[in-house]
């Protein structure tokens, strides 16, 4: 996102009633998110080939898009020409520092 970019209204979201108050404008809405995260699952399958896939996940704030990109992976994997077998872990640590 550039300096300069102001991004959108609020208005044109659904927006909680809690971050009413607290939000002046949405700088990426959730289904640019969404597919990037789709097109990040594509590379990671195109890149890896047919090796196997350790993924893994910081807990607590990575959980919802470490699943969101999961889901795009196993779909990719069940949907391809290939079937690359795939760990899963997840590490919670002290300090992100």
């Amino acid at each position: 996102i550039r300096d300069e970019e102001c991004g959108y209204n609020k208005n044109l979201f659904c927006i909680p009633k809690h971050y009413e108050e607290d939000l002046e404008r949405v700088f990426i809405p959730h289904g640019l998110i969404l597919d990037r995260t789709e097109r990040l699952a594509r590379d990671i399958m195109q890149d890896m080939g047919s090796h196997h896939i350790v993924a893994l996940c910081v807990l607590k704030g990575g959980y919802k898009f470490f699943a969101d990109l999961l889901d795009h992976i196993k779909a990719l994997n069940q949907n391809g020409d290939k079937s690359v077998p795939i760990t899963v872990d997840f590490v919670r640590i002290k300090s992100y520092s």
